[in-house]
């Protein structure tokens, strides 16, 4: 069960790194994201693989001091994971995603956006998971389209910076 509830994380933590395009936008307040996950390679037996399938939806409140310290949303990751090698574009970013312990391995993020409300995000990892004695290798990709909604985030609390 906490290997799955990890692997949830996980797929969460990509797409909340995928949120560094809305920041770009420079449009503090409430965002929609709607993320898919996709596993190229499980470590879960069959019917397992699963869990993370289908959209997903969160609203996530972004702070002008978020976006004025990050350039974008603070890199919500597992402990053992760290964002590098950020880089900024006029209409995107892009940046690496480097993961140390039960899970080990590397992720590739690229997000764009065609206005100050509208992100799309795409998050690639490919590493091995501990399961006991042994390790897994997994693959897998989050994709997500953010929606701005507005300045208020009302009851939905900033992201944390670590």
């Amino acid at each position: 069960m906490r290997i799955r509830r990890n692997m949830l994380l996980m797929g969460a933590c990509g797409l909340l790194l995928g949120l560094s395009a809305l920041a770009q936008a420079r449009k503090p307040g409430l965002w929609q994201v709607t993320s898919t996950m996709t596993w190229q390679q499980s470590p879960f037996p069959a019917g397992m693989g699963a869990l993370a399938s289908g959209p997903h939806t969160v609203q996530v409140c972004v702070t002008q001091e978020q976006i004025d310290k990050y350039g974008s949303v603070p890199p919500q990751t597992q402990r053992d994971c760290q964002v590098t090698n950020i880089v900024k574009k006029a209409n995107g970013m892009s940046a690496e995603m480097v993961c140390t312990g039960a899970l080990g391995g590397k992720g590739s993020i690229e997000s764009t956006w065609t206005d100050d409300s509208h992100s799309t995000t795409k998050v690639h990892f490919l590493g091995q998971m501990e399961m006991g004695q042994s390790s897994k290798p997994v693959e897998w990709t989050v994709e997500a389209t953010s929606v701005y909604k507005g300045p208020d985030c009302g009851s939905v609390k900033p992201l944390q910076d670590k």
